[in-house]
């Protein structure tokens, strides 16, 4: 087990459908363990002493039709160490759950509310899950890769971690099996920051990109010429800048 003292959202669009989850934390590598999303079915954010299974099997549940509560409480009842986890899960409907065990490490706590949960342990204190559930509640009119990056600025700037930064992911997923967004800073001196950076990037260019890339319902994709002609261009001179280190 990994000890994950994390702060992260897991959300769902009302307009769009898409769901995701964010994540910030002390440990390196924080995107490839704690969320889980499925494209129509939910996300899943798996922290503290980390069981990843979690987040497999949370996503089993929510597609076989259970409720965000319903799942968790499963998950919760089958896990022997669920004293030292912390879950959040929203669900199709945009119902959510969230569980902080008796054994997390101070601080820790949760809110959720109407398409999303917020959760948080070895924080500064309860502002931290505060902040971050006001900042996805303000700003329902962006789309949700947006609101996600907002809602970690917002976890971080009210204290997150306690002891420091050094990895943040965000992860999204729309209507296809494949993600809409997965992008992740691995170790990082200002992880959130280097996200918003990165994430600035591919809002020029990779999120067009995917916009156009085939589907299920149209295997040849629609990539306009103006998206692959800026692709042929280096990534320094690409709207968005980037590839400062190529």
């Amino acid at each position: 087990m990994l000890e994950m003292n994390t702060f992260s959202i897991a959300a769902r669009c009302a307009r769009s459908g898409m769901f995701g989850v964010a994540v910030s934390t002390a440990v390196p590598g924080v995107g490839g363990i704690c969320p889980w999303v499925k494209s129509g079915v939910g996300a899943v954010a798996t922290q503290s002493w980390v069981n990843p299974c979690l987040g497999i099997d949370g996503l089993k549940l929510l597609a076989e039709g259970k409720s965000a509560q319903q799942a968790l409480d499963a998950l919760i009842a089958a896990d022997p160490g669920r004293e030292v986890r912390q879950l959040g899960l929203v669900d199709s409907s945009g119902a959510s759950a969230a569980f902080s065990g008796s054994q997390c490490t101070q601080w820790y706590g949760h809110r959720t509310g109407p398409n999303f949960a917020v959760q948080g342990n070895m924080l500064v204190g309860e502002p931290t899950v505060a902040a971050m559930a006001e900042a996805f509640a303000r700003t329902d009119a962006l789309p949700l890769a947006e609101r996600l990056v907002i809602v970690l600025e917002a976890g971080q700037a009210a204290g997150g971690d306690k002891r420091g930064r050094q990895s943040a992911a965000i992860l999204v997923h729309h209507s296809q099996d494949y993600p809409y967004l997965s992008l992740r800073v691995d170790e990082h001196a200002h992880p959130v920051a280097e996200l918003r950076r990165v994430f600035e990037v591919a809002r020029c260019q990779l999120i067009p990109f995917i916009d156009g890339m085939p589907t299920r319902e149209n295997p040849i994709g629609n990539l306009p010429k103006s998206i692959t002609d800026m692709l042929m261009v280096p990534p320094p001179f690409r709207p968005g800048g980037g590839g400062a280190g190529l």
